[in-house]
Parts: C-alpha cells; sequence; structure tokens
C-alpha cells in the first residue's frame, strides 16, 4: 500500500484527512495498520558504532535523542501547523523554556504578551532575568504601538499568546510579525488556545509555533507534551539543546496517547467552538455575570482580528466574572455539577478555575479581572447540559 506520508501527497489532502494519516502507517513487522508503542530506552547498534554522534538526534538511537513514537507524533503535528518540522518535548513548559533558553543569550532582550500563561511569566519575568540577564518586556501585544514601542537593539524574540491564558486577549500575528521581522527579531506563538484546527501561525508569518499538547491535541486530559513547530534550521537548536542535551524528551507512551487523541482533533474543535460560542452568549446575556472574553463574541474588543485570523472558530475557552464578591465565586462552583472544578484545559469534560483577586499578574491586566474571575473551558458535554448547569448553580449560589 502506498503511503499518504509524502510531501507532494500531504499538500492535497484536508485537515481532517491529515488528522487521521499523517504520522502513521502500517508497521512492516505485524501489519498493524496503527504504530504500535515503542517502550524502548535504546536501539540496536551498527556494526560499527565508534564513528557515532552519541548526541544525535537523527535516527533512533538512545530515547534521550528521540524515539519512535515522538518522531511519528512530530510527522503529523508538522502537518497540521504546515511547518517545515518539529520538535515534541515532555510537557508545554519544557516547549516554551527550550524555544526561550535555545534563542536567547546573556545580554538580549525578549519582548512578550503580558497576559501569558503563569509558567511562561515566571520564565519571562523572573529566571530569564534573574538567572541569566536576559530581560523581558511584557506588553499588551494586541497594542501593535505598545509592541513596537518596546523593541529595543537587543531585542531578539518577540513572544505571544493569542488567545492569551487566562484573559482570552487576541493580538495580530501578521501584523507583530511584520514588527517582529523589520527589528532582526524572530516571532514565537503560543498557539494552544486555538490549537492548529482554528490558527496556524506559521501560515501568518510566524517563524515558531509552540503547542501544548496536553490541552486540545491530545484532548482526553490523561498525557503531558509540548511542541515546538518551524524552520528546520531553528528545530534542529531547539532539539538539541532543549531535549538532548538537557533532557526535556518526551515518553514513548506520552508520544502514542497524544497521536491517538490527535486524530479527533477537528471532530472535536468543531464541538468546543460551537458549544463555547453558546456558553458565552448566554453568560453575556445574564443579569449576574459582570463580564465575558471570549473572542467570538462581537462585544470583545478584538473579534475582527480572531475572525480573519481564526478559521474555523474561536476556541473553547472564555473568562468571566460575577457581580458578586469572593465567597460567591467559590459558592457558585460549588454548586456546579456537569462543569468541574480543575486546572488545564482542552479536555473532553468541561473545567472550570477561580482566579482571586490576588494574582501575582493581575496589574498586568485590565480592570475588569481586577474583582476575580473564572477560567472557563468547554468540554463535550451537550451544550444544554452546561448552559443548565451554570444556570442552577448561579440561583443556587443566590447571585
Amino acid at each position: 500500500m502506498e503511503t499518504l506520508n509524502s510531501a507532494e501527497t500531504e499538500r492535497k489532502l484536508g485537515f481532517m484527512t491529515r488528522s487521521v494519516h499523517a504520522g502513521n502507517d502500517i508497521d512492516k513487522e505485524t501489519g498493524a495498520i496503527r504504530r504500535p508503542i515503542t517502550m524502548a530506552n535504546s536501539y540496536a547498534l551498527p556494526y560499527d558504532p565508534s564513528e557515532l554522534n552519541w548526541s544525535s538526534a537523527s535516527g533512533n538511537l538512545y530515547t534521550r535523542n528521540g524515539g519512535a513514537n515522538q518522531q511519528y507524533l512530530q510527522e503529523k503535528l508538522r502537518s497540521l501547523e504546515e511547518g517545515e518540522d518539529c520538535v515534541v518535548l515532555a510537557s508545554g513548559v519544557a516547549a516554551l523554556s527550550g524555544v526561550f533558553l535555545t534563542l536567547l543569550k546573556s545580554g538580549e532582550h525578549v519582548v512578550a504578551s503580558d497576559s501569558t500563561y503563569i509558567a511562561a511569566y515566571r520564565l519571562l519575568h523572573e529566571l530569564l532575568p534573574g538567572k541569566y540577564n536576559i530581560q523581558s518586556t511584557l506588553v499588551d501585544s494586541s497594542n501593535l504601538e505598545a509592541v513596537k514601542a518596546a523593541v529595543r537593539p537587543n531585542t531578539k524574540l518577540i513572544h505571544i499568546e493569542t488567545p492569551s491564558n487566562p484573559t482570552l486577549k487576541i493580538s495580530d500575528i501578521r501584523a507583530v510579525a511584520d514588527i517582529a521581522h523589520e527589528a532582526g527579531a524572530l516571532l514565537s506563538v503560543d498557539n494552544t488556545f486555538a490549537s492548529p484546527y482554528n490558527q496556524r501561525p506559521l501560515t501568518l508569518g510566524a517563524d515558531l509555533c509552540v503547542e501544548s499538547l496536553t490541552k486540545y491535541i491530545n484532548g482526553h486530559g490523561d498525557a503531558m507534551g509540548g511542541a515546538v513547530i518551524g524552520a528546520r534550521e531553528i528545530i534542529d537548536r531547539i532539539r538539541a539543546d532543549a531535549m538532548v542535551n538537557v533532557g526535556g524528551v518526551i515518553s514513548p507512551f506520552n508520544a502514542w496517547l497524544i497521536m491517538r487523541g490527535a486524530v479527533s482533533l477537528p471532530i472535536r474543535m468543531r464541538q468546543h467552538n460551537q458549544s463555547a460560542l453558546e456558553v458565552a452568549k448566554f453568560l453575556e446575556g445574564h443579569d449576574a455575570v459582570r463580564f465575558v472574553a471570549y473572542p467570538g463574541l462581537k462585544s470583545h474588543a478584538l473579534h475582527a482580528v480572531a475572525a480573519r485570523q481564526m478559521e474555523n472558530g474561536f476556541g473553547g475557552v472564555m473568562a468571566f466574572g460575577l457581580r458578586a464578591d469572593h465567597d460567591a465565586h467559590n459558592r457558585f462552583v460549588s454548586h456546579l455539577k456537569v462543569v468541574t472544578s480543575a486546572v488545564s484545559l482542552g479536555h473532553d469534560e468541561s473545567l472550570i478555575v477561580f482566579l482571586g483577586e490576588k494574582d501575582e499578574r493581575q496589574y498586568l491586566y485590565s480592570d475588569e479581572f481586577h474583582d476575580g474571575f473564572f477560567r472557563l473551558s468547554i468540554g463535550l458535554e451537550d451544550t444544554e447540559d452546561i448552559i443548565g448547569d451554570i444556570r442552577q448553580a448561579l440561583e443556587k449560589a443566590r447571585i
């Protein structure tokens, strides 16, 4: 049987077909039509191994240098993101660390979104400047003039999240890419909230796309991983530094689980997109709700930008706050039955987390977030059941 994993064939295939077939092939030993889990940490050496580069990531040598299941997953993600190469690592934070620590040296500067994942915030705000003398400037990356003003002669990287975690801020990827490239810098985009089904930053001018595979691409809440996709020359550097030398390798089992989860990504994202928009509209119309931040709502300040660069939908995550005090926010959560109070997002089940008034990033947020708010990740339950659960919890909490 002819393989589908060729560049010429791939260009002719749609996203859903590539989600199923990219990276997969018939196992030559057993004839299985799905790649098996290869739970090995070592692979057979050639007759004369004395000339081998023991730090090489090409071919199967030692799983810290890359294993079979990781390579299959990299093929799939490279295809879905429409990039030249991909490296898969142990977590989304390992992917972010790999980008920052590979591309930045002491004395250099990075501009980054001020609304960002807490681990990214700590890397940029504490670890890089405190330990490595890499300076960072956190700006409202939805404001192009603010991005331009933050660029310095020693700026080597601009890093943005869009939609951002946890405030759902939108940045114009193509416009920020132009700013970065004019300054001689690279642009990396954390695409976790959107997933490649909704948004592909590399096609919009970004140099690197970062994904927390733990979230939508896996989609089942049972495995961790991260990926960086981009030009082969840059990915080779990240692979050598972050995986081979630092050891941020993904396990074969997690790579296999994420490979399995990615097959259903387009179907799941359709439902996430559809349900989230309906839930956001319900919340926006409820008297107890103080604000809703969701890029699919026309009331979102950058809805037009989101609609232009998010091809198929606006994702499954939103933020909202209640017209209530601190305790009432927690009472509301305690009455939820379908929606689960837990961290993470992109799972099959709906997840909610209350971010109170003392978050260390609060000084970076706009005013509506200062009285505490929720991050809500919409799952795959019936939309009516999610809305009904939120409605009854608001009533029971007497909000």
